[in-house]
């Protein structure tokens, strides 16, 4: 049974009702984000329940030494672990001295929380009793600023309903944090400073190893009967923690209201030595513009992401809302502003997989940017991995392999592999393919081939030479092949010739030397500098060729599909609809041995390569592969789903493309894979927008032109979507009774609908 208290609501994430089973899995959805730092949900107020605090800045971690039973030559020295932060959002708040604390209260009535995606703010609404019987309404508002990243801010309102009572607010700080996830229970941070002055509070602070300096900052003050009361006294300060008290006799009946502003500096951004420096000129210019004028303009900057990335639907509000709840938590996690950063799977919302980047990002993140901001933002998403080839050079080196051969970490912050289960840092290596692909398809959407020349062409070759080295020739086949790998579903692990990585190794070499060819005959400059840079030769480009047009493909002639790996059918073929629901998810209930010799599929894995090579087959294969595959797939990883939805769209199949699509867009929503209160499926949200822009929209680049196959669920009225095509703007608007264009700029545009040619005109709406 799925989870089911988020209320439907086409805009807001909304709980009502105070329940202390639901705490942290609220933490994770309500989270909030700015790209450049991000929190959980946590209650600014104490609370004594369970409950996952954490706070997180962008790009600031710690190599967490690998720990493993068995050390194996090549494993990575650490694990990169993203941060719990030190804590600014605290405010402890005391009613005639007794602490306000949910779980204590007599009673608590009343409750609701928000998370109003539409303008970016979370909300919650409470009455509660206090163990001294008086009672209270609470309403506390926080955003983190889009315009000033380095900000955030929190509104605390208390009234008191049936006395009069002091009330004492205590805003502090906190470096004494630690984090859920630790091999070896290390000090992460390091406290060096802690100060106030007036209303003001700093933290100096360094990450161990790292050493990313950080200032953690705070400005509080009070407004009761329209005065606003900024003189505090100091409440405690000890090594890692400064708070400041505000005190107030209050009469029944009225409200007392706390504002704080808090947030980061941080030395990846300025001097370290001038971090207190700049978070007061941030806490300057937030306290001249004021709360309601900062969220004033939180409103105006989410409204223009929503102008560009909205999909609206009519006619099923959980639909609605699952997809902009996707797209709402993306932007809070990356937007474009800063190369050096990327998307990790849990953004800002937890530390689970270090908080680091996957091979998502290339596989299912750059389509989205792309389509929703402008080719600058996927560029940069490139230009990440470019920055990082050197590194993935000396990755391949730690396992053997020469010659400038790249192989790219499975998991990384600065470009070092720093994932530490053997079976995904030597075997995973399907993730070099999905980059060479990125780049591919930034060209074949953007229309821009200046990134290969420039840079890509190096991150090509590199990969190129490392599959080249990675196949073995068999005498027994006489073709080559690829051993001991895992493909996209790590619910097999060293098996031998997984179809996936086999043909996507096979394409990133033919790839690789096709845009050599193109680079030689139309950047001659570009290609003298790589060709040096690089020492390639002739004769190796052949070897790439004489590998790459002899592979092994494992393959059924019985069922007429290609086998997920060798050895495949000696599995006990027991289709998923036959297990018993009390055994799911299988990553829970069951041993990895009992796992690894059953047939079921964690991911897409062949129709992972069907969805990337989709015009490399004809429809009736990709019907045969998907019966064949898609009973035995438990769907228990993320990246899952969306696929599927694609690809039942692809074949018509509306009503499975539709459950699949609720089941990616309200992963998280619903806790499908019950563990949302880890933290929430950020890269997999793209595969969402993928669902309804590739699956339902049919959108496809052919032969360099925009193609549509219109789909509309049955329980949808319409939906529409915007796309940013080489700097045009094209919102496509589907109904039971048609689809419509209409485009911006000044060029007219010739498109294909069902394999008809229509012309978009500039101001014109155009039916199809």
């Amino acid at each position: 049974m799925n989870q089911d208290y988020i209320k439907a609501d086409p805009w807001s994430i909304i709980e009502e009702g105070f329940d202390k089973e639901q705490v942290k899995s609220s933490e994770s959805l309500f989270s909030l984000g700015n790209g450049a730092m991000g929190q959980r949900a946590n209650f600014e107020e104490q609370y004594s329940g369970d409950t996952f605090q954490g706070s997180y800045i962008a790009g600031v971690y710690y190599p967490d030494k690998t720990r493993v039973g068995w050390w194996k030559n090549g494993y990575p020295e650490y694990f990169a672990k993203v941060l719990n932060a030190p804590n600014w959002i605290g405010i402890n708040v005391q009613i005639d001295d007794v602490s306000l604390d949910l779980n204590t209260c007599k009673e608590v009535s009343g409750f609701k929380r928000e998370l109003n995606m539409k303008e970016g703010w979370y909300r919650r609404n409470f009455r509660a009793t206090l163990s001294n019987d008086i009672e209270v309404s609470i309403t506390v508002s926080r955003f983190l600023s889009l315009d000033i990243d380095e900000v955030g801010a929190i509104k605390m309102e208390i009234e008191l309903l049936n006395a009069d009572a002091k009330v004492t607010f205590t805003p502090y700080l906190d470096s004494g944090i630690t984090n859920e996830d630790s091999n070896w229970d290390d000090k992460f941070w390091n406290t060096t400073n802690v100060d106030y002055k007036e209303n003001r509070a700093y933290i100096e602070a360094h990450t161990m190893k790292t050493n990313f300096s950080t200032c953690t900052f705070m400005e509080a003050h009070v407004v009761y009967n329209g005065t606003t009361i900024s003189e505090s006294k100091l409440d405690r300060k000890t090594d890692s923690f400064v708070g400041l008290g505000f005190e107030q006799n209050v009469s029944k009946g009225e409200k007392i209201t706390l504002v704080k502003f808090g947030g980061y500096t941080v030395s990846r951004n300025h001097d370290a030595s001038e971090l207190v420096n700049v978070a007061n000129k941030v806490l300057d210019k937030v306290t001249t513009i004021g709360f309601d004028e900062l969220l004033q303009k939180q409103k105006e900057a989410w409204a223009k992401i929503w102008e560009m990335s909205d999909i609206e639907i009519e006619g099923d509000v959980k639909a609605q809302q699952g997809i902009r709840f996707n797209i709402f938590q993306l932007n809070q996690t990356y937007l474009g502003r800063d190369s050096r950063l990327n998307i990790g799977p849990k953004g800002f919302t937890g530390e689970k997989y270090g908080g680091s980047t996957y091979w998502d990002t290339e596989a299912y993140c750059v389509p989205f940017y792309m389509a929703t901001k402008n080719q600058e933002v996927a560029w940069s998403l490139l230009e990440y991995r470019y920055n990082h080839l050197e590194k993935a050079i000396e990755n391949a080196q730690k396992l053997g392999f020469t010659n400038g051969a790249a192989l790219y970490p499975m998991v990384t912050m600065n470009g070092e592999e720093c994932h530490n289960e053997w079976e995904i840092t030597f075997e995973e290596i399907h993730r070099n393919g999905a980059i060479s692909f990125a780049i591919f398809n930034y060209h074949r959407f953007t229309g821009d081939y200046s990134y290969i020349p420039k840079m890509g062409l190096e991150v090509l070759i590199g990969i190129a030479r490392f599959w080249h080295q990675r196949f073995n020739f068999s005498e027994d086949k006489q073709q080559y092949v690829m051993l001991g790998v895992t493909g996209p579903n790590e619910y097999e692990n060293n098996v031998n010739n997984n179809w996936y990585t086999n043909y996507l190794a096979k394409w990133c070499i033919e790839y690789a030397l096709e845009q050599l060819e193109v680079v030689e005959s139309k950047y001659p400059k570009d290609y003298g500098r790589v060709w040096d840079k690089t020492s390639l030769t002739t004769s190796e480009t052949k070897a790439w060729s004489k590998v790459a047009n002899n592979v092994y493909f494992p393959y059924s002639g019985k069922h007429e599909v290609f086998l997920q790996q060798d050895g495949f059918l000696d599995k006990e073929l027991v289709k998923v609809k036959y297990l018993d629901r009390s055994q799911r998810p299988i990553n829970q209930k069951w041993s990895w041995d009992r796992i690894l010799r059953s047939p079921y599929i964690k991911q897409a894995d062949v129709l992972q390569g069907f969805y990337f090579f989709e015009d490399h087959f004809n429809k009736n294969e990709l019907e045969k592969h998907f019966d064949f595959y898609e009973p035995y797939t438990v769907h228990e990883s993320s990246l899952s789903p969306c696929v599927h939805s694609i690809q039942a769209a692809t074949l018509g199949r509306m009503e499975q493309a539709y459950t699949f699509y609720l089941r990616t867009s309200r992963l998280d929503l619903d806790d499908y894979n019950k563990e949302v209160e880890e933290g929430l499926h950020i890269t997999s949200m793209a595969g969402t927008w993928m669902s309804i822009v590739e699956g339902f929209g049919g959108m496809r680049i052919i032969k360099d032109q925009l193609h549509f196959t219109p789909q509309i669920p049955e329980q949808w009225n319409s939906y529409a979507f915007k796309i940013n095509f080489r700097n045009q703007i094209i919102t496509i608007s589907v109904s039971k009774q048609g689809t419509s264009f209409n485009i911006t700029g000044e060029k007219e545009l010739a498109i294909q609908v069902n394999n008809t040619p229509l012309t978009l005109i500039p101001g014109k709406v155009v039916e199809a």
